[in-house]
This record gives structure tokens, C-alpha cells and sequence, in this order.
């Protein structure tokens, strides 16, 4: 998406740099059903991935009230439905449908036409998810309820001898034009911060303003084995009803997230960017990954974190060597891990480091997150 030249927050980001240390859980799952784990520095780490962490921020925007867009394959059912409550006929509404769909989805190397049977199971079509706000669903129906739920436009063109001619406009045009620029202040917050890409569409690609690091520990972790039974309440011989195993770990985990305030601005068209800012960081510490909460409970918030509000290169802290336990825990030597490379990067990088503010979250308990708010919200009006 191209940058508008009176952008004020050309530049401008916003750093976290979290930790946030869990008990026994498995907040993340490889195809296995067992904690992700990375090798950084020689050492085995745990990891959540950071599409995984954005599924949960996403949900918790919506918890706080925040009109965020839908990200699915069943584009054709979002748009069939909305057909339908404008009074179109059930088969009309299902062709528009399938034919919009067509237009986000590319379809895979080698398959031929798709039955209807397939078209209703789209990850037949397509390995993508694509985000569509709820006001680009309503603008999409009810351009289609003015062309008679018809999906073949045609505009005037005249050609070369002057003669007005009409000609058929590609769907994926007209879809283009409708969506245009929207307002994702007002809906489909998620959309500005993660961004979108369509292949069939460029011009309606948006650029992502946030940008997420894998969430990995501070320290060597080992998977562990919970070996369960579970009595049948029923049964009549003594002995297990059921039994079973699951691997879990424990973890002081750091997680980098960056806020780019101007692509961010850019999004969401100059529109209320401190209400936005004020969402995206209540969600972010929030957030918990869902994987087996029920069983495995990891309800912990963050433990510390330094936040930057600086121009210049992103900085991310690599922990490349494990951190030891310190104190009877990880979370005090990683905490003068995180903060000694931070400050060493800050004296190395001088002028280039671009700061403009800095905050230090998790020590002082009368600075708590609405604090941290409204100090960032503040500093980011008078930039």
C-alpha cells in the first residue's frame, strides 16, 4: 500500500519486548500434539508460533467490543448470506457467491473445474485465508443486488472513433473498485494490523502495520510426558477406563512485537489511530494462547517488558545463548538478559537507534497497563 506523503508517523514504531513465563501447559501444538519447540543457539527452546499468538489477540479485539473482519476460505458463504438478506433468491445468492469467491481464491496447480459439492468444501481451492471486513461484504451484496445479483458488470468505453461502446467488466475489477480504499478504523481492525494479500486482486493487498516474532524461551526447555488414566464411572471391574499421554513443558518465554505507527496510520486512512493503538496493546496483554486451558491452565499475564516508541531499524532480541536459572527461576537472568542487550544495541547503534521514548512495565506496581496507555497514546499525539 502505498505511503501518503503527509503521513506524520512516517517512521514511527512501537516496540514490546515481553516476557511472560507459564507453568505446565502446551500452549502451542506441532502436528503431533506436542509443544512447538525451535533450536536457537545450539539449545532446544519453546516456541508459540506467532500466527498463533495473533489468532488470540484478534479474538481478544473482539471481546473488548472491537469490529474486526473475518479470515476464512468460505469467502462464498459470507457473501451468499449477505445476498440472501437483501432479498435474493437462494440460487442467486449461491452463484454470487461462488463467482466473488473466485475472485480472492486461486485455484491449485492441476485441479480442474470444481463441483459444487467442492466449491462448498473451499480448501479443495485454495491453502489461503483471506480477510474481508464486515463492510466489504455489505458493499460487495449490494452492488450485486443493484446489478439484479448478476456478477456481469459492464461500464462505457469509447474507443478509438469516439463511439461509446459497452464493454464487460472483469468481477475482479468490480470488486476492486467497490472495496477501494475502506475505513478499517470503523471495521476490520485486524485487517490494518495483519495486513491481507490477494493474488487475483493486488489493489486490494494491505500492507501488515504490526509485526510478530515467534515467541521462543529464554531458556533450554525438554519436553515432558503426562502419562493419565480416567476411572469409568460405570464400569464394573476395578482398573482405568481410559488411558492415555500428553507432552507439556514450562516456560519463561520472550516474545518481540513492532507497531509500525505509520503504515498503521496508513490503514486506517488517518482515522482514529490512538483508539486503535489503545485496542492493539490491551489485546496483546490479554492474549493467551487456547491450547488445552482446560486441562493445562497457563492464565499468566505479562511479567515484564520494555516498550520503545523509536524510528529506525526493528531490533529484536535473539537470546542466542539459554539464559540459566537465576534466583530459583529464569525470569530475573532473563530480564538482565533482555535489558543489558537492549541497552548495549542502543549505545552501539547511537544516533541510528531513533529513541524517542522508553518504559519499563512489570516492576513499578503503581505504573500499571492503563498507565502504559495513556503514556504511549500521549507520546504518540505529540510526535
Amino acid at each position: 500500500m502505498k505511503q501518503i506523503n503527509n503521513n506524520p508517523y512516517r517512521s514511527i514504531r512501537i516496540e514490546f519486548h515481553i516476557l511472560q513465563s507459564f507453568p505446565v501447559t502446551c500452549l502451542n501444538r506441532d502436528d503431533v500434539g506436542a509443544p512447538k519447540t525451535a533450536i536457537v543457539g545450539g539449545t532446544t527452546r519453546a516456541r508459540v508460533s506467532s500466527q498463533c499468538w495473533k489468532r488470540y489477540i484478534r479474538l481478544a479485539m473482539k471481546e473488548l467490543d472491537v469490529n474486526i473482519g473475518s479470515r476464512t476460505k468460505l469467502i462464498h458463504k459470507l457473501i451468499t448470506k449477505a445476498c440472501i438478506d437483501l432479498n435474493a433468491t437462494e440460487e442467486q445468492a449461491q452463484k454470487c457467491g461462488h463467482d466473488v469467491a473466485a475472485v480472492f481464491i486461486k485455484e491449485k496447480k492441476g485441479k480442474k473445474e470444481n463441483t459444487e459439492e467442492d466449491i462448498d468444501a473451499t480448501e479443495t481451492k485454495s491453502d489461503a485465508l483471506i480477510f474481508l471486513s464486515p463492510s466489504e461484504i455489505i458493499k460487495i451484496a449490494s452492488a450485486l443486488k443493484s446489478n439484479g445479483f448478476s456478477t456481469e458488470f459492464s461500464e462505457e468505453k469509447i474507443d478509438k472513433n469516439g463511439q461509446v461502446k459497452i464493454a464487460t467488466l472483469p468481477l475482479a475489477k468490480k470488486v476492486e473498485s467497490l472495496i477501494g480504499k475502506p475505513n478499517y478504523a470503523l471495521d476490520g481492525l485486524d485487517i490494518a494490523l495483519f495486513g491481507r494479500m490477494v493474488a487475483q486482486a493486488a489493489t486490494l493487498n494491505v500492507e501488515a502495520a504490526a509485526s510478530f516474532a515467534h515467541a521462543i524461551s529464554t531458556h533450554k526447555v525438554t519436553n515432558e510426558v503426562e502419562f493419565f488414566t480416567a476411572i469409568d464411572d460405570c464400569q464394573e471391574e476395578p482398573g482405568s477406563g481410559h488411558m492415555g499421554s500428553l507432552e507439556f513443558n514450562s516456560a519463561t518465554y520472550y516474545r518481540y512485537v513492532c507497531l509500525d505507527v505509520g503504515q498503521l496510520w496508513e490503514n486506517l486512512a488517518g482515522q482514529n489511530i490512538l483508539e486503535s493503538i489503545e485496542s492493539f496493546i490491551k489485546a496483546l496483554y490479554l492474549a493467551v494462547p487456547g491450547a488445552r486451558q482446560t486441562t493445562q491452565s497457563g492464565a499468566c499475564p505479562w511479567e515484564f517488558a520494555k516498550i520503545y516508541i523509536r524510528k529506525g531499524q526493528r531490533l529484536q532480541v535473539p537470546f542466542e545463548t539459554a539464559v540459566k536459572s537465576k534466583n530459583g527461576g529464569f525470569l530475573e537472568a532473563s530480564k538482565e538478559e533482555l535489558c543489558g542487550y537492549l541497552d548495549k544495541k542502543e549505545k552501539l547503534s547511537g544516533s541510528l537507534f531513533g529513541k524517542i521514548q522508553a518504559y519499563c512495565f512489570g516492576e513499578d506496581a503503581s505504573f500499571n497497563i492503563d498507565d502504559l496507555i495513556t503514556n504511549i497514546k500521549s507520546k504518540i499525539e505529540r510526535v
